[in-house]
This record gives C-alpha cells, structure tokens and sequence, in this order.
C-alpha cells in the first residue's frame, strides 16, 4: 500500500479535507438567507430582510463597537420591521421583528 513516500500521500489527503472543511464553516446570514446586508447594532441583517440567530457581535466584526443602538421593545407589530432597531415581543415572551415579506424574525435569546 505505501510506496517509497511513505504516509506522505496519506497526510496530503489529510491536509486537503481539513482545509475543505474550514472553508465550509457556517457563517451569518449563509444559506437562503442570502448574505449579510448590515449590522443592525450587535445583530446581522441578512440580505432577505430577516436579522441571524448568530451569536457573533456584527458591530464588534466589522469594526462599528461604538454605533450600537438602543432596542425598543413594542407590544404591537406596528414599527418593529427588521433593520430599524425595534422589536415585538410575542405572547410568549420571544423577540421578532417583521421581514419585508411580512414574515416574524426571532432574535436568538
């Protein structure tokens, strides 16, 4: 099985499914969801309107630590669209924000 290279062969196979596999990580907004758009404070605003369930700070990412704004939390689904830095809150307790499409965005806890 091996020739005069020894394990060399073995270890360049190695090499090349571990280096596939780290270009393969999930990042924000990947998927369906299209991309990232924009920072909307600590979150990813994702290219099909919703925000990420990334637990990674977009802000701290791309280098906007001191442009976090405050969140407002409203009880009606008037004004809570993604992007603009307000949420609902739903009846039991998850906070969203409203998709252009209309869809609920959660805000991972």
């Amino acid at each position: 099985m091996f020739n005069r290279f020894g394990w060399m062969p073995v270890i360049a196979v190695l090499l090349a499914l571990l280096s596939a596999w780290a270009v393969a990580a999930n990042t924000p907004c990947s998927g369906k969801k299209g991309g990232i758009d924009r920072c909307d404070g600590d979150l990813f605003l994702c290219n099909d309107g919703s925000i990420s369930g990334s637990k990674k700070s977009c802000a701290a990412m791309y280098g906007n630590q001191g442009q976090s704004r405050p969140q407002t939390l409203l009880q009606s689904d008037d004004g809570c669209a993604c992007g603009t830095g307000s949420f609902c809150t739903g009846p039991r307790g998850g906070v969203y924000c409203l998709t252009p499409s209309g869809n609920k965005s959660y805000k991972r806890k």
